[in-house]
């Protein structure tokens, strides 16, 4: 089963260009990813230490498949392929 830890979030908050929507008040840290200057989805990361604490939330709020997330995570896709999934969903007109 895969499992998306917070390291794997992280990164694919950084390749998904997503930004912080949330200050350090909060409990866990909100990202929104952007396209065309509209959100298109949002997501939390958790901040405590525990590094392999599931992040299965990620995907779901991402709307994509746990595997398509990691390959995100692992650069086997990217903010394009992630776009064309979401218009391939019906979740973003087509460009």
């Amino acid at each position: 089963m895969t499992v998306i830890t917070k390291e794997l979030a992280i990164i694919i908050k950084d390749k998904l260009g997503a930004v912080p929507l949330t200050t350090k008040t909060s409990a866990h840290d909100k990202y929104g990813v952007f396209h065309n200057g509209h959100l298109i989805a949002q997501f939390g990361i958790r901040r405590g230490s525990k590094k392999n604490l599931g992040h299965d939330h990620v995907q779901r709020e991402l709307n994509v498949s746990t595997g398509f997330a990691k390959q995100i995570g692992i650069c086997k896709q990217y903010l394009e392929d992630y776009l064309a999934r979401l218009r391939t969903q019906g979740l973003l007109p087509p460009e």
